[in-house]
């Protein structure tokens, strides 16, 4: 049935611009078989909402305000239907150290971590003896992997922890290297997997939204049957634990036979280059149906 949807893109977050290109493929599919509006909540969001008096609000933000609770509030308290996970899964899942916590509790594999605080008192003899060299850095609330580095030395570590003194905390955790590997979920139910294999050091922004990258996307995965269905269960389960709605991609490394969950994200990319999309095409589900499966399963108590 034709429908009034509103679809949020662009937002404030760093990850503006991969916003706005998910919101253009997602009106792009939809526009003939629903009436769509666009939004950016940088711009008179409210007015179009009471002008407009959609049915479904789908929400293509990225990024902090768009996936750590603060727009879920906001929809919540307008009663209207929308996409993805509701407000307290959508703050967990963002909140790196949180959701760390509860992977740990419920004996999920996770690398492990030293948050800091303050960038300019940083304990660099504690970071040696817990986690080793090498170490990554990220950010506790940004997706896409946003300033997100590899640090083979304390000398690369301290370099950049002044670039990223901006931010209030960060996180230090454990390098793990071996395969990269993703799953998605859709529903309660496994979707697929899929194993990249960037030209790059990692799967950084860059390898996954630049196409000069050349980022390798493997379909199906080569894993044995027991650790194919250990991955996906760890998945399904981490999007249980966190009491995700809608469409989730957990981000794996696969190690000395270990998966390691380095991070849960619930509003996944929708662009040419988004993984959830070809992981769904692969199990015979096209862009238009995956969209339109999002757009029945909005609801207004996510």
């Amino acid at each position: 049935m034709k429908k009034k949807v509103l679809v949020l893109g662009g937002g404030y977050s760093k990850e503006r611009l991969i916003s706005l290109k998910s919101a253009k493929a997602v009106i792009k599919s939809i526009k003939k078989t629903h009436n769509v509006k666009f939004s950016d909540p940088c711009f008179n969001f409210m007015r179009t909402v009471k002008i407009f008096k959609p049915d479904v609000i789908f929400n293509a933000l990225h990024g902090r305000f768009g996936e750590d609770g603060y727009i879920q509030s906001v929809l919540e308290t307008l009663r209207i239907k929308y996409t993805h996970s509701g407000v307290k899964s959508s703050m967990l899942a963002m909140d790196k150290e949180i959701s760390k916590k509860i992977f740990i509790k419920n004996k999920i594999l996770t690398p492990k971590y030293i948050k800091i605080k303050d960038t300019k008192n940083t304990n660099f003899n504690k970071i040696k003896n817990y986690l080793k060299y090498p170490v990554v850095i990220k950010p506790t609330n940004e997706g896409s992997s946003l300033d997100v580095y590899i640090c083979k030395n304390k000398a690369a570590l301290s370099n950049k922890l002044k670039k990223m003194s901006n931010y209030g905390e960060v996180l230090i955790e454990k390098f793990i290297p071996g395969r990269e590997i993703q799953v998605a979920i859709m529903g309660n139910k496994i979707l697929g997997s899929i194993e990249l294999k960037p030209k790059r050091k990692f799967y950084d922004y860059k390898a996954k939204y630049n196409l000069n990258a050349k980022t390798e996307h493997i379909i199906p995965v080569n894993l044995s049957k027991k650790n194919n269905d250990k991955i996906r269960k760890i998945a399904l389960k981490a999007h249980k634990l966190l009491n995700c709605k809608g469409i989730t991609r957990s981000d794996f490394k696969f190690y000395k036979d270990k998966f390691y969950l380095l991070e849960l994200n619930t509003q996944p990319g929708m662009t040419d280059l988004s993984l959830v999309p070809e992981i769904a095409f692969h199990q015979g589900i096209n862009f238009n149906s995956l969209i339109n499966w999002m757009i029945k399963d909005a609801s207004k108590n996510r």
